[in-house]
């Protein structure tokens, strides 16, 4: 990928060479004409901005080219200047296999970041955590509703509670009503109610892993469950666990515990347990858990950050909510970030491997050993062939909204999904949980699903997710603060309080993508060390959704 074109200041691009469409920067009226290259196009209906047109006449069955790389098939013949659309443009994508390829790659001048460091929670082992938690963990849904009763205090009395703004206009439409004013004239926005600084400065949040599993399921669900949650419990960011368990269910604490030493035989953080069969009611069963989890509190409140190399780092790359700049903005902007890191001996997690249907041969060729290129290939025929059998498969992978934007095939999409993880060498391959050991690019095994894939990069140690949409994506992760860049200016503007970061000055031609680049890895840097708290953080969108390895994309 690098010979990517930079985005120029026509209304138009051609991503690579070789392609034989090209993307509309901005809305283009039908009848209008351009030069391209040596070539005039006229175009045969108004293009809107993030879709893509053709550059000659072409044929029934014949290849559309588009990242240089395979991308679909036309379904009818098309004409110079028309519209790419799902009626005439089908998802296909080339083969792939082994080539043994000696990758060459040229590492990105660092000399700005060399001697940079963060504040971070060095833990027991060694690692560091760009936050410090305190996690809530049941072991079977049966748990939820306790922890929904623990959350709702412990927030409230210790000031982690976000609800408050909400709070206070419900006040308000009760005063009103009582009043018999018109309700629909409040201020939708009312201010937010003073909110209490938390009372431990160095707990940076009580997070909580609800879910449906732990029982019902199958026994390999409650097994793959188990390896989840131990990943989460060992986390860098996590400083202390309660594990709320009813007693019969599939997933007992005793495999929990022993998926924990088995992750990190080194493990040594405050762990408690609470079994409800054990206890005399429940009312003793959450007091119990409330004070033995605040004295916990009191212990890891006491770890300082410290400086730390950016070499600690561990950085999830994400899109979701993607539209037809994310890219050629967002997504090789934080891929420029990664390589960045990846130099400074950092940790990248490129995961979601519905989208990188398309950029297998690219992966594969760029992997340090030939043991990592098969785990790579038998990971995603596998996963292919479990959703084929369904009755699905990645094809089916863009979503309405995707579509909409101009992503028409999912080949467009994954060849641009996977520009987030930049062009250095894949070092490891990763299956869902496995912990990345191994500093430089690691490909993690996880649906596409949003929720689902920052739920595994942050169990193989994505202490930070940067997450890149083009339609907006209200999401985040319990424990790796999530960042959230927004691949167009409208965008950025539109839902200014779920965006972190703009990357529409890539496309308007005000920025290169280096240079934003520079400027995310900047932003990582003090989100890791405490001085920027991320907006999906301050809204508290701890989303927590365990893959049970069915179809999933």
């Amino acid at each position: 990928m690098n010979d990517m074109a930079e985005v120029s200041e026509k209304p138009f691009l051609k991503i690579h060479p070789h392609d034989n469409v090209l993307v509309a920067l901005t809305d283009l009226v039908g009848g209008s004409s351009f030069l391209v290259e040596d070539k005039r196009v006229e175009l045969k209906t108004t293009i809107r901005a993030k879709h893509k047109f053709f550059i000659s006449d072409m044929h029934a069955g014949e290849e559309v080219i588009m990242y240089g790389v395979l991308v679909g098939k036309l379904q009818a013949d098309i004409r110079s200047g028309e519209l790419m659309t799902t009626d005439n443009t089908k998802h296909a994508a080339g083969h792939y296999g082994f080539r043994g390829t000696q990758y060459q790659w040229t590492a990105p001048d660092v000399s700005a970041f060399r001697n940079k460091t963060f504040n971070g929670y060095k833990r027991g082992d060694g690692r560091v955590g760009t936050a410090n938690y305190w996690l809530f963990i049941p072991t079977v849904f049966c748990e939820n509703r306790n922890l929904d009763v623990i959350r709702e205090a412990l927030w409230n009395e210790l000031g982690y509670a976000v609800t408050d703004r909400y709070k206070r206009y419900t006040r308000q439409l009760l005063q009103a009503y009582d009043a018999g004013e018109d309700m629909t004239t409040l201020d939708l926005n009312p201010a937010a109610a003073v909110k209490e600084e938390r009372y431990f400065k160095n707990v940076d949040g009580i997070k909580f892993l609800t879910h449906s599993g732990g029982c019902g399921g199958t026994r390999q669900d409650a097994a793959t469950l188990s390896a989840l949650l131990a990943a989460y419990a060992d986390h860098p960011n996590v400083g202390g666990i309660t594990v709320l368990s009813l007693g019969c269910q599939h997933l007992q604490v005793s495999q929990l515990l022993d998926d924990i030493k088995k992750r990190n035989p080194s493990f040594d953080k405050p762990l408690l347990v609470f079994e409800q069969q054990d206890t005399i009611s429940e009312e003793q069963l959450v007091c119990t858990a409330i004070r033995d989890s605040f004295i916990g509190m009191t212990q890891i409140n006491r770890l300082e950050r410290t400086p730390a190399p950016l070499s600690e780092l561990c950085i999830g790359v994400k899109c979701g909510g993607s539209d037809g700049f994310s890219g050629i903005s967002a997504n090789p902007a934080v891929g420029y970030a990664s390589d960045l890191l990846v130099a400074l001996g950092g940790k990248i997690l490129l995961a979601e491997f519905p989208e990188l249907c398309g950029a297998e041969q690219e992966l594969i060729d760029r992997c340090v050993t030939r043991e990592a290129a098969d785990k790579f290939m038998q990971l995603m025929q596998s996963y292919q062939e479990t959703a084929l059998r369904a009755g699905s498969g990645f094809h089916m992978n863009p979503s309405p909204g995707n579509i909409k934007d101009g992503l028409i095939t999912d080949a467009i999409k994954s060849t641009g999904a996977a520009r987030k993880g930049g062009t250095s060498p894949v070092v490891s391959v990763l299956d869902y949980t496995e912990p990345a050991l191994t500093p430089g690019l690691s490909l993690v095994c996880t649906p596409g699903n949003d929720v689902e894939a920052t739920t595994g990069k942050a169990a193989s140690g994505a202490t930070l997710i940067l997450f890149t949409t083009g339609l907006g994506t209200p999401t985040g992760n319990p424990v790796a603060p999530t960042i959230k860049l927004s691949t167009n200016t409208r965008l950025s503007k539109k839902m200014a309080d779920i965006i972190d970061i703009d990357t529409g000055d890539i496309i308007s031609g005000k920025k290169t993508i280096q240079q934003m680049g520079e400027e995310i890895l900047a932003f990582c840097i003090k989100v890791a060390g405490g001085e920027i708290i991320p907006k999906a953080v301050q809204l508290a969108q701890d989303d927590f959704i365990p893959w049970k390895r069915g179809v999933s994309l």
